[in-house]
């Protein structure tokens, strides 16, 4: 696989020094309206931008004092982290502060200076609706199985899952499959590529991998490759760079990457990246951002592009970090 990436054109090599520069300088950008328009993205950003930068190999790129600092300031007496400084706290980016934490090893300093892992897992504990088992993003309510997986991947990293109930939350994902093998937003509602990671994942977190129904899993996520390599997130939908890792994920956790031509997609990735400027679009042409470019970045890792770091399938971070935390 090696040799046939080196004899690939310059083009459709990974741009890797120019990814780098392009995710640095997210932050220097405060003088453009873009940058103002995202704040509710902040800290999610930071994780994209990290993960990647990691995968890439530079996990230095970004400061790690500053880092730090930053998350610790999104945080909430509750223990919730808000998306910016003075942001209400919310599922999501509590859960890109506990990934980013866990990746640079600072779980220490949330217990420091922080409001300590404890706060952090109750705030996250108390979404779960105790009724359904399924969480909420925020106090107002809102459900949705991303939020499910959320809770399980940042207090399974926080070693914080006994004060959930997990039974009632894995039944609730096994609700929320359909007749096609996928999983949607609650249950009854279509199956989608982003909300059958959400569920296969908190079902391998749970270790309940026995509820899914991989053949027709399989089947309906290798489905969504296109002619031109792409991968969508359902039927009839275009091609989208971020698939590359929602749809080859879960067809990682069920051992059935190899239903799909991976050298297509890896090609239809590399194509959508920008080799001068750096960054990943959602497809050839289009204005590159740092989700597209993470998610594009974790798809090639998944299929094993040389020089990559390994991401985990599970968790979205470097592999180097799961070990770690976990020991295997």
């Amino acid at each position: 696989m090696t040799d046939a990436f080196q004899q690939l054109p310059e083009e459709l090599k990974l741009a890797t020094s120019a990814h780098v520069k392009y995710i640095q300088s997210l932050n220097t950008r405060q003088d453009e309206y873009d940058y103002w328009l995202t704040e509710h993205l902040r800290l999610n950003g930071v994780y994209w931008g990290l993960t990647a930068l990691h995968l890439l190999g530079v996990p230095e790129g970004l400061p790690r004092s500053e880092t730090i600092d930053f998350v610790l300031s999104c945080q909430h007496e509750d223990g919730g982290f808000g998306a910016a400084p003075s942001h209400d706290a919310h599922m999501l980016s509590t859960v890109s502060a506990v990934q980013i934490l866990a990746m640079i090893d600072a779980f220490d300093e949330l217990e420091t200076r922080g409001k300590g892992k404890a706060q952090v897992g109750k705030y996250i504990a108390n979404l779960q609706n105790r009724q359904t088992g399924t969480f909420a993003g925020d106090e107002w309510g809102e459900e949705d199985t991303r939020f499910l997986y959320g809770a399980f991947n940042a207090l399974s990293l926080l070693g914080l899952m006994h004060l959930i109930d997990v039974d009632k939350a894995v039944d609730y994902v096994a609700a929320c499959a359909n007749f096609d093998g996928g999983y949607g937003v609650c249950p009854g509602a279509e199956s989608h590529s982003g909300q059958i990671f959400t569920c296969v994942a908190s079902l391998t977190i749970a270790k309940r991998q026995d509820l899914i129904d991989k053949g027709r899993l399989g089947k309906w996520l290798s489905e969504r490759q296109l002619p031109n390599g792409g991968l969508n997130g359902r039927p009839e939908k275009k091609e989208d760079v971020c698939y590359s890792w929602w749809v080859l994920s879960s067809l990682e956790m069920i051992g059935k990457t190899h239903w799909i031509d991976r050298d297509k997609l890896i090609n239809f990735i590399l194509q959508c990246q920008d080799t001068e400027k750096g960054g990943i679009s959602d497809r050839p042409g289009d204005m590159v951002d740092v989700w597209h470019t993470l998610f594009g970045i974790t798809g090639l890792s998944l299929m094993g592009y040389p020089g990559l770091e390994l991401v985990d399938e599970v968790y979205c971070l470097p592999k180097l970090t799961i070990t770690r935390i976990f020991g295997t």
